[in-house]
């Protein structure tokens, strides 16, 4: 009988299994169809009537495609498929999506070339200027560290005029024999007033920059520096008899007393500042308490002469007060 292959008659042939593109959804009995295996391994219980048929297509989910028939969707995250000869569509973003001419370059998105050409000119002018006083500045500072040479010999002042005061260099951090002591400058006055003249105690400069320091989570530069460079530029420039070596003596000496009479005028004394007499006190740092070294921690005092206070030493708006007080007591 052919009523078990679908009823055909005699010579026309017929195939063993019809081709399926898919399961249906439940068999006979109502139960859907199991999964079919996978090619690597699978459940070796699932139906046979799951398993794909070489050459058939049966297994495959319900509803897809069977070899690229025609009208069937895509895979998902599969490209579409384009007709030979006809152009992709383009990217959503792109050049060609947003209707730009591909043909024109495009122009830079950022930094000194998507400036127009003034701009591009002036840009790159002051980075050569700054480029060049970086490189003058390196140089000079590198030959006042570096020893004695011709350079030196012949453009020394050059050097120093550039270098002082603002980019001295000091080493005594990184020396064989760094710095072991404390300095402290004290200053004292003679002041001229109503109830005469009478000198004052001794005031610790360096005291009042320590109480300015301490605590303070940004200090000052003035109150760290200026003191402590200003008497390291005088002892430099003086000898034991604190006499000036020269010109940069001089000027040291005059950086000292503007520093001492900026400090006295901030206190208000009562009378008129008429001499000044300074003065440093050297301590050696003590020696650790695990130390055996014995060290003499007594000050050593290094008292200067009095110096008669001038205009020259104070301020212009001070400088003014004593000039007119000055033509009134001479009249």
């Amino acid at each position: 009988m052919d009523s078990d292959h679908g009823g055909h008659a005699g010579s026309e042939k017929k195939l063993a299994w019809p081709e399926a593109v898919g399961h249906p959804e439940a068999g006979p009995d109502g139960e859907p169809y199991a999964a079919a295996p996978h090619p690597d391994g699978g459940d070796e219980d699932a139906g046979a009537g799951s398993a794909e048929i070489p050459g058939t297509g049966a297994g495959r989910p319900p509803n897809t495609a069977v070899d690229g028939a025609p009208g069937a969707a895509p895979a998902p995250g599969t490209a579409p498929a384009v007709a030979p000869g006809a152009d992709p569509e383009p990217a959503p973003g792109t050049a060609s999506a947003v209707g730009a001419d591909p043909g024109q370059p495009r122009r830079p998105s950022g930094g000194i070339a998507a400036l127009s050409l003034p701009y591009q000119v002036t840009a790159a002018l002051a980075l050569s200027v700054i480029g060049l006083l970086a490189v003058g500045h390196l140089a000079m500072v590198f030959l006042h560290v570096a020893p004695s040479n011709t350079l030196t010999k012949q453009h020394g002042e050059t050097v120093d005029d550039w270098v002082y005061p603002e980019f001295e260099q000091n080493w005594k951090l990184f020396a064989p024999n760094p710095l072991q002591q404390n300095v402290a400058v004290h200053v004292r006055a003679e002041i001229v007033g109503a109830d005469g003249r009478r000198t004052t105690r001794w005031m610790s400069l360096s005291g009042e920059d320590g109480e300015a320091i301490r605590g303070n989570p940004l200090p000052s530069h003035v109150h760290q520096n200026e003191l402590r460079r200003a008497w390291d530029f005088y002892v430099g420039s003086h000898d034991n008899e604190n006499r000036p070596n020269g010109l940069r003596g001089e000027l040291s000496e005059r950086y000292i007393r503007r520093i001492v009479m900026l400090r006295l005028i901030d206190d208000n004394y009562a009378g008129t500042v008429e001499r000044i007499q300074v003065r440093s006190a050297v301590r050696s740092v003590g020696a650790p308490p695990w130390s055996n070294e014995k060290i003499s921690t007594k000050p050593n005092y290094r008292v200067l002469p009095w110096w008669t206070v001038t205009s020259d030493d104070l301020p212009e708006s001070d400088a003014a007060d004593r000039a007119a007080q000055g033509e009134e007591a001479e009249k």
